[in-house]
């Protein structure tokens, strides 16, 4: 192992990833599983046919608990928190004043003032002191449970068959982004019916020192249906496909929510919020840009992140992610270009190793599973 690998932070699950033999990456300063011996292609499919376990214990938890919790999420982000039922959960964002992204999260209700933030693992330092220096003036606690939490994902067609003979907890009744508690292989977790995929599934969040125990129960449980350990490749194949956003992608602090195609997450009537005033004032205004669905017209061509968006040789706009698709079959990506050029079916130019290639705008999502 390098000096480098040494230095990076490890999930509780770094040495079952390494006894399967996982070709290991530096993902924002952990030490992370890319893919498994079966390669991204192989993870993949299995995800979309069958089910893939993931490890995803680098993702930070921060819970918010007293009488002001309530105010504060409402507070801190866009969404209408007090509209979640106890039990549910949604999607949303950290926000700075001008609506750009601190980070995107997951809110959970646990109870009428207690909540669940799950936010990235490349931000979690960050997201945490956003949350405590904002807490400042609201009756309620901020505690920073990332280090003490594991996670891991199950995520496919056969995810509730592979794990209802675990756990004593009815999976069928839990609805998607729908949670509760149960023991799974005897182990107290708490089980959300969510995930980055955009297949059914479950994200299991234990202590983390039974994170192992349960990794290998729920794959000793699935081996037998296909179930395969999945890696960071195929993730963010998975999710590009589903058009789930990424952070430093397709949402970072130069983008707002509204022009990255999450006017969705924003309720700009639930009352004030940090960022609301900026995102009146782009909702008012013409949008210069929109974020778009493309896909390259020749198969050699083969778009990547970053790439520059041109015309006549002239950047116009930019890649955010990009990559051949093993479900759809041909090479997608998503891109941020100036509005008039955003229709569908209308064409682009992607820079590629100096050549501009012709690409298509198609809807979004590529991808939507049918339920």
């Amino acid at each position: 192992m390098s000096i480098a690998a040494a230095e990076l932070k490890k999930t509780p699950l770094n040495a079952a990833h390494r006894a399967l033999n996982a070709k290991m990456v530096d993902f924002g300063g952990w030490d992370m599983p890319v893919q498994y011996p079966s390669g991204i292609i192989a993870e993949h499919e299995a995800v979309r046919t069958k089910a893939g376990l993931f490890d995803v214990s680098h993702m930070g938890e921060i819970r918010v608990k007293g009488p002001g919790a309530l105010a504060l999420v409402e507070h801190l982000t866009p969404n209408a928190v007090s509209k979640l039922e106890i039990g549910q959960v949604h999607y949303t964002a950290f926000l700075y004043e001008n609506g750009t992204f601190v980070d995107d999260l997951l809110v959970y209700r646990e109870g009428e003032q207690e909540f669940l933030l799950v936010v990235n693992a490349s931000n979690s330092d960050k997201d945490f002191a956003w949350v405590q220096q904002h807490a400042k003036g609201f009756d309620c606690a901020v505690v920073n449970e990332s280090d003490a939490t594991g996670q891991i994902a199950l995520q496919g067609p056969l995810a509730e068959s592979i794990l209802q003979p675990l756990t004593r907890t009815p999976l069928a009744p839990i609805g998607y982004y729908f949670f509760t508690h149960g023991e799974v292989a005897g182990i107290r977790c708490l089980i959300s019916r969510t995930g980055y995929t955009g297949e059914d599934g479950f994200e299991l969040y234990c202590a983390a020192g039974d994170t192992e125990r349960l990794w290998n129960a729920v794959m000793a449980a699935g081996r037998p249906q296909g179930l395969m350990p999945a890696g960071l490749g195929c993730r963010n194949t998975l999710r590009l496909e589903c058009k789930m956003a990424l952070y430093g992608h397709e949402i970072d602090d130069t983008t707002n929510a509204l022009e990255a195609g999450l006017a969705w997450i924003v309720k700009l009537d639930k009352g004030d919020f940090i960022g609301r005033a900026a995102l009146l004032a782009v909702k008012a205004a013409p949008a210069p840009r929109k974020l778009v669905g493309f896909r390259t017209l020749e198969k050699r061509d083969i778009a990547r992140d970053h790439m520059p968006v041109v015309r006549d040789g002239k950047p116009i706009g930019y890649v955010t992610s990009a990559a051949p698709s093993p479900t759809c079959g041909f090479n997608l990506g998503l891109a941020y270009v100036p509005t008039d050029l955003a229709k569908v079916g209308g064409r682009i130019q992607v820079e590629i190793r100096g050549r501009a290639v012709d690409a298509e705008i198609i809807p979004t999502p590529f991808y939507k599973r049918q339920k």
